[in-house]
Protein backbone atom coordinates (compact mmCIF):
# COMPACT_ATOMS: atom_id res chain seq x y z
CA UNK A 1 0.00 0.00 0.00
CA UNK A 2 1.65 3.29 -0.76
CA UNK A 3 2.02 5.59 2.01
CA UNK A 4 -0.30 8.39 0.87
CA UNK A 5 0.27 9.89 4.35
CA UNK A 6 3.75 10.97 2.86
CA UNK A 7 2.83 12.61 0.07
CA UNK A 8 -0.14 14.78 1.38
CA UNK A 9 2.28 15.28 4.62
CA UNK A 10 4.66 16.89 2.43
CA UNK A 11 2.34 18.53 -0.20
CA UNK A 12 1.01 20.60 3.18
CA UNK A 13 3.88 21.55 4.26
CA UNK A 14 5.89 23.17 1.28
CA UNK A 15 7.35 26.47 0.53
CA UNK A 16 4.39 28.62 0.39
CA UNK A 17 5.84 30.50 -2.80
CA UNK A 18 3.76 27.82 -4.87
CA UNK A 19 0.58 28.55 -2.86
CA UNK A 20 0.03 24.96 -2.38
CA UNK A 21 0.37 24.77 1.29
CA UNK A 22 -3.61 24.42 1.84
CA UNK A 23 -5.04 22.62 4.97
CA UNK A 24 -7.62 20.06 3.54
CA UNK A 25 -5.34 18.41 1.04
CA UNK A 26 -5.77 14.95 1.02
CA UNK A 27 -5.54 11.62 -1.17
CA UNK A 28 -8.09 11.91 -4.32
CA UNK A 29 -8.80 8.55 -5.25
CA UNK A 30 -11.28 7.40 -8.03
CA UNK A 31 -14.10 6.99 -5.69
CA UNK A 32 -13.73 11.07 -4.37
CA UNK A 33 -11.99 13.84 -6.41
CA UNK A 34 -10.57 15.95 -4.45
CA UNK A 35 -10.16 19.94 -5.77
CA UNK A 36 -7.20 21.22 -4.15
CA UNK A 37 -7.57 24.77 -5.61
CA UNK A 38 -10.26 27.18 -6.11
CA UNK A 39 -12.37 27.05 -9.26
CA UNK A 40 -12.17 29.80 -10.93
CA UNK A 41 -14.55 31.91 -12.70
CA UNK A 42 -15.09 32.94 -16.18
CA UNK A 43 -15.04 36.90 -16.67
CA UNK A 44 -17.43 37.64 -18.63
CA UNK A 45 -15.69 40.29 -20.02
CA UNK A 46 -13.59 37.89 -22.30
CA UNK A 47 -15.93 36.31 -24.73
CA UNK A 48 -15.00 32.66 -24.87
CA UNK A 49 -17.41 32.19 -27.56
CA UNK A 50 -15.28 30.30 -30.30
CA UNK A 51 -14.93 32.68 -33.39
CA UNK A 52 -12.31 34.41 -34.58
CA UNK A 53 -11.10 35.59 -31.74
CA UNK A 54 -10.78 32.28 -29.88
CA UNK A 55 -6.66 31.73 -30.11
CA UNK A 56 -6.48 35.13 -28.87
CA UNK A 57 -8.48 34.61 -26.04
CA UNK A 58 -7.13 30.94 -25.55
CA UNK A 59 -3.89 32.91 -24.71
CA UNK A 60 -5.34 35.76 -22.59
CA UNK A 61 -7.38 32.98 -19.85
CA UNK A 62 -6.02 29.94 -20.77
CA UNK A 63 -7.17 28.27 -18.05
CA UNK A 64 -11.09 29.48 -18.19
CA UNK A 65 -10.96 28.73 -22.39
CA UNK A 66 -9.76 25.11 -21.77
CA UNK A 67 -12.61 24.21 -19.43
CA UNK A 68 -14.79 25.49 -21.17
CA UNK A 69 -13.79 24.33 -24.41
CA UNK A 70 -13.64 20.80 -23.18
CA UNK A 71 -16.68 21.08 -21.21
CA UNK A 72 -18.83 19.49 -23.45
CA UNK A 73 -16.65 16.38 -24.42
CA UNK A 74 -15.59 14.13 -21.73
CA UNK A 75 -18.53 11.21 -22.66
CA UNK A 76 -16.60 10.30 -26.22
CA UNK A 77 -12.97 12.24 -25.86
CA UNK A 78 -11.04 9.12 -25.95
CA UNK A 79 -12.91 7.79 -28.95
CA UNK A 80 -13.48 10.28 -31.12
CA UNK A 81 -10.10 11.88 -30.59
CA UNK A 82 -8.47 8.62 -32.32
CA UNK A 83 -11.07 8.65 -35.15
CA UNK A 84 -10.55 12.07 -35.85
CA UNK A 85 -6.68 11.56 -35.62
CA UNK A 86 -7.10 8.21 -37.82
CA UNK A 87 -6.05 6.04 -35.05
CA UNK A 88 -2.92 7.75 -34.61
CA UNK A 89 -3.81 9.47 -31.22
CA UNK A 90 -3.52 6.15 -29.73
CA UNK A 91 -0.50 5.60 -31.13
CA UNK A 92 1.03 9.07 -30.26
CA UNK A 93 0.45 8.14 -26.57
CA UNK A 94 2.29 4.95 -26.50
CA UNK A 95 5.17 6.34 -28.31
CA UNK A 96 5.51 8.56 -25.27
CA UNK A 97 4.70 5.96 -22.82
CA UNK A 98 7.93 3.94 -23.98
CA UNK A 99 10.08 5.80 -22.52
CA UNK A 100 8.18 6.24 -19.12
CA UNK A 101 7.53 2.45 -18.23
CA UNK A 102 11.48 1.32 -18.98
CA UNK A 103 12.38 2.62 -15.95
CA UNK A 104 9.73 0.79 -13.10
CA UNK A 105 8.88 3.60 -11.85
CA UNK A 106 6.82 3.13 -8.26
CA UNK A 107 4.74 6.42 -8.33
CA UNK A 108 4.18 8.39 -11.65
CA UNK A 109 2.02 11.71 -12.06
CA UNK A 110 -0.19 11.84 -15.59
CA UNK A 111 -0.88 15.87 -16.25
CA UNK A 112 -3.43 16.54 -17.70
CA UNK A 113 -4.98 13.76 -17.73
CA UNK A 114 -8.72 14.00 -19.00
CA UNK A 115 -10.58 11.21 -19.25
CA UNK A 116 -7.66 8.68 -18.39
CA UNK A 117 -6.13 7.48 -21.52
CA UNK A 118 -3.07 7.68 -20.77
CA UNK A 119 -3.25 6.83 -16.71
CA UNK A 120 -4.86 3.81 -17.96
CA UNK A 121 -1.80 2.93 -20.15
CA UNK A 122 0.58 3.47 -17.26
CA UNK A 123 -1.37 1.53 -14.74
CA UNK A 124 -1.60 -1.28 -17.52
CA UNK A 125 1.80 -1.44 -18.58
CA UNK A 126 3.62 -1.10 -15.40
CA UNK A 127 3.25 -1.96 -11.45
CA UNK A 128 2.90 1.78 -10.45
CA UNK A 129 0.01 4.05 -8.38
CA UNK A 130 -1.01 7.03 -10.96
CA UNK A 131 -1.94 9.90 -9.95
CA UNK A 132 -4.08 11.75 -12.52
CA UNK A 133 -4.21 15.90 -12.82
CA UNK A 134 -6.55 17.57 -14.66
CA UNK A 135 -8.18 21.37 -14.21
CA UNK A 136 -11.50 20.00 -15.80
CA UNK A 137 -13.68 18.32 -13.54
CA UNK A 138 -16.07 16.67 -15.84
CA UNK A 139 -12.81 15.29 -17.42
CA UNK A 140 -12.18 13.87 -14.28
CA UNK A 141 -15.56 12.76 -13.37
CA UNK A 142 -15.51 10.57 -17.33
CA UNK A 143 -12.00 9.28 -16.14
CA UNK A 144 -13.53 8.21 -12.69
CA UNK A 145 -15.42 6.19 -14.45
CA UNK A 146 -13.69 4.93 -17.06
CA UNK A 147 -10.70 3.78 -14.60
CA UNK A 148 -13.14 1.59 -12.72
CA UNK A 149 -14.56 0.09 -15.67
CA UNK A 150 -10.84 -1.12 -16.96
CA UNK A 151 -10.71 -2.44 -13.17
CA UNK A 152 -8.00 -0.45 -12.21
CA UNK A 153 -9.37 1.64 -9.51
CA UNK A 154 -6.78 0.43 -6.36
CA UNK A 155 -3.84 2.19 -8.18
CA UNK A 156 -4.98 5.37 -9.84
CA UNK A 157 -6.07 8.76 -7.78
CA UNK A 158 -7.51 11.59 -9.38
CA UNK A 159 -6.94 15.33 -8.33
CA UNK A 160 -8.44 18.07 -9.95
CA UNK A 161 -5.34 20.82 -9.73
CA UNK A 162 -3.43 23.26 -12.27
CA UNK A 163 -0.23 21.87 -14.30
CA UNK A 164 1.25 25.27 -13.45
CA UNK A 165 0.77 24.96 -9.37
CA UNK A 166 1.07 21.28 -8.55
CA UNK A 167 -0.05 20.05 -4.41
CA UNK A 168 3.02 17.74 -3.68
CA UNK A 169 6.31 18.07 -2.69
CA UNK A 170 10.11 18.23 -4.54
CA UNK A 171 10.67 15.20 -6.12
CA UNK A 172 7.75 12.89 -5.06
CA UNK A 173 7.39 11.02 -8.62
CA UNK A 174 9.20 8.72 -9.58
CA UNK A 175 8.14 9.64 -13.55
CA UNK A 176 5.94 11.89 -14.91
CA UNK A 177 4.06 12.39 -18.40
CA UNK A 178 1.75 14.96 -19.77
CA UNK A 179 -0.62 15.53 -22.51
CA UNK A 180 -1.40 18.72 -24.99
CA UNK A 181 -0.58 20.94 -21.72
CA UNK A 182 1.50 23.55 -22.99
CA UNK A 183 -0.88 25.19 -25.29
CA UNK A 184 -3.48 25.99 -22.75
CA UNK A 185 -1.08 27.73 -20.08
CA UNK A 186 -0.14 31.02 -19.44
CA UNK A 187 3.66 30.78 -19.26
CA UNK A 188 4.83 27.54 -21.16
CA UNK A 189 8.16 27.56 -19.58
CA UNK A 190 7.57 28.48 -16.07
CA UNK A 191 4.75 25.00 -16.53
CA UNK A 192 7.76 22.72 -17.19
CA UNK A 193 9.45 23.94 -14.67
CA UNK A 194 6.89 23.19 -12.48
CA UNK A 195 6.68 20.52 -13.87
CA UNK A 196 10.54 19.09 -13.47
CA UNK A 197 10.27 20.48 -9.82
CA UNK A 198 8.10 17.48 -8.58
CA UNK A 199 10.04 14.74 -10.43
CA UNK A 200 12.51 12.54 -8.29
CA UNK A 201 16.39 13.43 -9.82
CA UNK A 202 17.15 10.99 -12.91
CA UNK A 203 12.94 10.32 -13.14
CA UNK A 204 11.97 10.10 -16.80
CA UNK A 205 9.64 12.71 -18.24
CA UNK A 206 8.03 12.45 -21.73
CA UNK A 207 5.43 14.94 -23.25
CA UNK A 208 2.98 14.62 -26.15
CA UNK A 209 1.84 17.66 -28.42
CA UNK A 210 0.04 18.05 -31.46
CA UNK A 211 2.64 19.34 -33.49
CA UNK A 212 2.78 21.40 -37.42
CA UNK A 213 4.65 19.38 -40.24
CA UNK A 214 7.96 21.04 -41.87
CA UNK A 215 7.41 20.06 -45.11
CA UNK A 216 5.40 21.85 -47.10
CA UNK A 217 4.07 19.60 -49.03
CA UNK A 218 2.29 17.81 -45.79
CA UNK A 219 1.99 21.09 -44.07
CA UNK A 220 -0.22 21.87 -47.10
CA UNK A 221 -2.40 18.73 -46.48
CA UNK A 222 -2.46 19.22 -42.64
CA UNK A 223 -3.49 22.75 -42.77
CA UNK A 224 -6.21 21.95 -44.94
CA UNK A 225 -7.22 18.90 -42.47
CA UNK A 226 -7.42 21.29 -39.46
CA UNK A 227 -9.46 23.94 -41.22
CA UNK A 228 -11.77 21.81 -43.39
CA UNK A 229 -11.83 18.34 -42.46
CA UNK A 230 -11.47 18.40 -38.86
CA UNK A 231 -14.19 20.67 -38.19
CA UNK A 232 -16.70 18.85 -40.14
CA UNK A 233 -15.85 15.43 -39.09
CA UNK A 234 -15.70 16.66 -35.11
CA UNK A 235 -19.42 18.10 -36.06
CA UNK A 236 -20.25 14.56 -37.37
CA UNK A 237 -19.63 12.55 -34.63
CA UNK A 238 -19.41 14.61 -31.84
CA UNK A 239 -22.07 16.92 -32.38
CA UNK A 240 -21.62 20.63 -31.82
CA UNK A 241 -18.66 20.33 -29.07
CA UNK A 242 -16.33 18.74 -31.59
CA UNK A 243 -17.22 21.24 -34.10
CA UNK A 244 -15.81 23.86 -31.83
CA UNK A 245 -12.72 22.34 -30.99
CA UNK A 246 -12.16 21.16 -34.64
CA UNK A 247 -12.19 25.03 -35.86
CA UNK A 248 -9.85 25.70 -33.08
CA UNK A 249 -7.16 23.17 -32.99
CA UNK A 250 -5.51 24.30 -36.11
CA UNK A 251 -5.06 27.63 -35.56
CA UNK A 252 -3.93 26.89 -31.77
CA UNK A 253 -1.61 25.03 -33.05
CA UNK A 254 0.22 27.20 -35.59
CA UNK A 255 0.04 30.23 -33.27
CA UNK A 256 1.96 28.03 -30.52
CA UNK A 257 4.47 26.87 -32.57
CA UNK A 258 5.11 29.92 -34.36
CA UNK A 259 5.56 31.69 -30.96
CA UNK A 260 7.62 28.63 -28.99
CA UNK A 261 9.05 26.39 -31.62
CA UNK A 262 10.78 22.69 -31.24
CA UNK A 263 13.48 24.18 -30.35
CA UNK A 264 12.61 26.78 -27.85
CA UNK A 265 10.80 23.78 -26.24
CA UNK A 266 14.04 21.81 -25.67
CA UNK A 267 15.75 24.60 -24.35
CA UNK A 268 12.78 25.02 -21.69
CA UNK A 269 13.21 21.31 -20.62
CA UNK A 270 16.81 21.97 -20.53
CA UNK A 271 16.39 25.18 -18.74
CA UNK A 272 14.16 23.14 -16.11
CA UNK A 273 17.08 20.73 -15.04
CA UNK A 274 16.00 17.93 -17.93
CA UNK A 275 19.20 15.83 -19.12
CA UNK A 276 19.12 14.18 -22.75
CA UNK A 277 16.21 16.13 -23.92
CA UNK A 278 15.29 14.03 -27.38
CA UNK A 279 11.90 14.62 -29.69
CA UNK A 280 10.57 12.32 -32.22
CA UNK A 281 8.29 13.62 -35.13
CA UNK A 282 5.12 11.24 -35.71
CA UNK A 283 2.91 10.98 -38.34
CA UNK A 284 4.56 13.15 -40.68
CA UNK A 285 4.97 16.02 -38.32
CA UNK A 286 1.54 15.88 -37.02
CA UNK A 287 2.63 15.20 -33.22
CA UNK A 288 5.51 15.86 -30.93
CA UNK A 289 6.94 13.08 -28.33
CA UNK A 290 9.45 14.93 -26.19
CA UNK A 291 11.13 12.96 -23.31
CA UNK A 292 14.16 13.09 -21.19
CA UNK A 293 15.57 12.82 -17.39
CA UNK A 294 15.31 15.41 -14.76
CA UNK A 295 19.09 15.81 -13.64
CA UNK A 296 20.95 14.66 -10.76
Amino acid sequence: MFPWNLVVGQALTRRSDHGCCRNGFERADVHSIRRWWPSPSIDSGVPMKFGNREVAVSREKPNEFAKELFEPLPRRYNLLAWLLSFGQDRRWRLAMLDHVVGSDPRLILDVACGPCAVTKALAKKTKARIVGIDLSEDMLRMGQSNVEEAGLADRVSLVLGRGEQLPFADGTFDALTFTYLLRYVDDPKATIAELVRVVKPGGPIASLEFAVPRSSGWHAMWWFYTRAVLPVGGLVTGGKGWWHVGRFLGPSISKHYRTYSVDWTVGAWEHAGVEHVEHRSMSLGGGLVMWGYRSA
